[in-house]
């Protein structure tokens, strides 16, 4: 499995959102962006996860950055986690695993204790021409995006 480091050209990708609409990597050329891959909507700790951004999407945008989160999840279970948790950034359904791939967050992960094969709950901050400029696999759900604040500085 690939692991992408800092410095690496982000892969870039077109993705349907929860509206049905396409978000497309290089569209955001020029901005900062968080990606984040996360196993599944409507669970616990991505639930966790994705208000976590939602509540710090304000001051995210003013330093000007962009968030995006991607599951396998199909647009239509999206858009109810957006409407049962008010989530006010796009998430992007990755259906054939293809990004997720590309980025190294799918594969073996360890879950209990027992080796599976699933979504590795990774975040990369890809700079405004493209390349990742922090690579993070297996962060923890509680806590992240404040722990990802404070490394970049926000």
């Amino acid at each position: 499995m690939t692991r992408l480091e800092a410095g690496d050209a982000a892969p870039d990708f077109t993705l349907p959102d929860a509206d049905g609409g396409e978000v497309s990597l290089s569209s955001l050329r020029g901005k900062r962006v968080i990606l984040y891959f996360y196993p599944a909507a409507m669970t616990p700790g991505c639930t966790k996860q994705a208000c976590d951004f939602r509540d710090s999407l304000d001051s995210l945008a003013a330093a000007g950055v962009t968030v995006l989160g991607v599951s396998p999840d199909k647009p239509e279970k999206l858009r109810k986690f957006v409407e049962r948790d008010n989530l006010t950034f796009p998430l992007l359904s990755d259906t054939s695993k293809e990004v997720l791939q590309a980025y190294g967050a799918y594969g073996e992960k360890k879950l209990y204790g027992k080796t599976t094969v699933g979504v590795i709950r990774s975040t990369f901050v890809i700079d405004p021409d493209g390349k990742i400029e922090k690579a993070m696999y297996n962060v923890k759900a509680t806590g992240h995006v404040e722990r990802l604040r404070k490394e970049l500085g926000l």
